[in-house]
């Protein structure tokens, strides 16, 4: 595997400090328009449901503060082996959405930080999962404890998490459908046409021309149907140069917990895959060494550490590995100089106030991509891995996972003496399929089998071309 791409530049010092500088922007904005994307959706989920945006935690600060931060986590975690960014995870969408419709108990008049709050403390436990698994692997072997996690149940959990959000972009872009389809139009364009740079980073070309067209708009004095002002302008002016970004810490619930923790059966599987792509793609085997259970471990403190702080969970980026494959620069450094501007960037107030004017219809038509891509991913993930559906049990764990996903919309609700619990949808989903699947006979997952497979788990928007 190391006489893969001998040409490529593996110590980046060669080349001097300016050209690691404009290497790391370069994986800044690959990972940009994804990252910042996931606080300003979570921000409308909450606002819809209760009536304001949280002003601290799950900000494009503090998010853009825990990308930096936990990218840099996961390099020491990994021995700084692994050219990894660990940006907003997408996966995740799904259960902050939950959080922030929940309105019974504890959660009836919630304040929206506190709702920020109490999702994080999910996050938190999720990241958890991550040492649990790692210490696991490093005891049993990677191949064991995927027979438990095999793509029959990771790829449809993985789609009903996209197609649960599906009612969201609807909403969103029906503030505007003109700038929703602009934004929807341009992802296309660039993700299926764009050349170079350009086809790497769709979701942020997406945002900059959408907003362009919006404030094209508004100077010209339309108005979105509603009579409402396509872009406003004031919180800009009111934002500083220089400030700490919003900090909350999280809370714990045991509601909140199982509408998130469970979600990481599903980015875990995907840190998995991301990391057979960044070892074909830079030609070292990273799953040996440094080894999955360091990476995993990087991942899940990184990811744990954000949810304590008001961040939203962290997942290694399919963007990032698409520009390594694109420079052939696969010197770690320049992944920790990009980790490094987006923390500079997190303390800089007037630039997250830009981010927050964004118009709900270009967050709409955004969605209307990514959350049919998630679940897109999902039926890739089972296409790719070869899952024979013509087999009952195969048929009966999607099936069953498919019902549980989409079909329990209110959740489960029962009393534990006097504590209330809710298993939300994709919780019970992902317990039905994981029981299922370790007790119907038939089981023939092995990891490793095929590749390709193993390497299409990521829930990001990126060409598969670059993989």
């Amino acid at each position: 595997m190391n006489d893969k791409n001998a040409s490529a530049i593996r110590d980046a010092k060669s080349l001097g400090t300016p050209k690691m500088l404009i290497l790391g922007l370069q994986h800044l904005f690959a990972m940009f328009g994804a990252t910042i994307l996931v606080p300003v959706l979570v921000s409308g989920y909450i606002e819809k449901a209760v009536g304001e945006a949280p002003s601290r935690g799950l900000t494009v600060a503090v998010t853009l503060f825990c990308a930096g931060v936990g990218t840099l986590i996961f390099h020491v975690c990994s021995k700084f082996k692994v050219p990894a960014f660990l940006g907003s995870s997408f996966a995740f969408l799904g259960g902050f959405h939950t959080v922030a419709n929940l309105n019974s108990g504890i959660y009836a008049d919630m304040s929206a930080n506190d709702k920020a709050a109490y999702a994080c403390g999910g996050i938190v436990v999720a990241g958890l999962f991550y040492l649990i698994l790692a210490v696991i692997i490093r005891l049993v072997g990677v191949k064991k404890v995927m027979k438990f996690l095999p793509p029959v149940v990771t790829g449809p959990i993985i789609i009903c998490i996209g197609l649960s959000l599906a009612s969201s972009a609807i909403s969103n872009a029906s503030n505007n459908w003109f700038l929703a389809i602009i934004a929807l139009a341009v992802i296309i364009i660039f993700n299926i046409w764009g050349k170079g740079m350009f086809k790497i980073i769709p979701i942020l070309m997406g945002v900059l021309i959408a907003y362009a067209v919006a404030l094209v708009l508004n100077a010209a004095g339309i108005t979105n149907p509603d009579g409402s002002v396509v872009v406003n302008l004031a919180p800009i002016a009111e934002a500083g140069w220089v400030g700490i970004p919003g900090f909350q810490f999280c809370k714990f619930d045991i509601t909140a917990i199982l509408v998130m923790a469970p979600i990481a059966i599903a980015t875990m599987m995907e840190h998995i895959g991301d990391m057979s792509a960044i070892s074909a793609t830079v030609g070292e085997n990273y799953i040996a060494n440094p080894g999955l259970h360091r990476t995993l471990l990087g991942d899940g403190v990184a990811t744990a550490f954000a949810g304590l702080i008001g961040g939203p969970a962290n997942t290694t980026y399919g963007e990032n590995t698409g520009v390594l494959e694109l420079s052939k620069v696969y010197d770690p450094i320049v992944i920790r100089i990009a980790a490094c501007f987006a923390i500079i960037l997190s303390f800089i107030p007037k630039f997250s106030s830009v981010i927050s004017t964004m118009p709900a219809a270009i967050i709409g038509g955004i969605s209307f991509m990514l959350y049919g891509m998630i679940s897109a991913i999902g039926v890739r993930n089972i296409v790719e891995n070869q899952v024979d559906l013509t087999k009952s049990r195969n048929l009966i764990i999607a099936g069953v996972i498919f019902v549980c996903g989409l079909g329990f919309s209110g959740g489960l609700t029962f009393n534990i003496g006097e504590t209330s619990i809710t298993l939300t949808a994709l919780a019970i989903a992902a317990i039905a399929g994981i029981l299922l699947n370790a007790i119907l006979p038939g089981n023939d997952y092995e990891f490793g089998k095929h590749p390709k497979g193993d390497q299409s788990r990521g829930v990001y928007v990126s060409n598969s071309d670059n993989k």
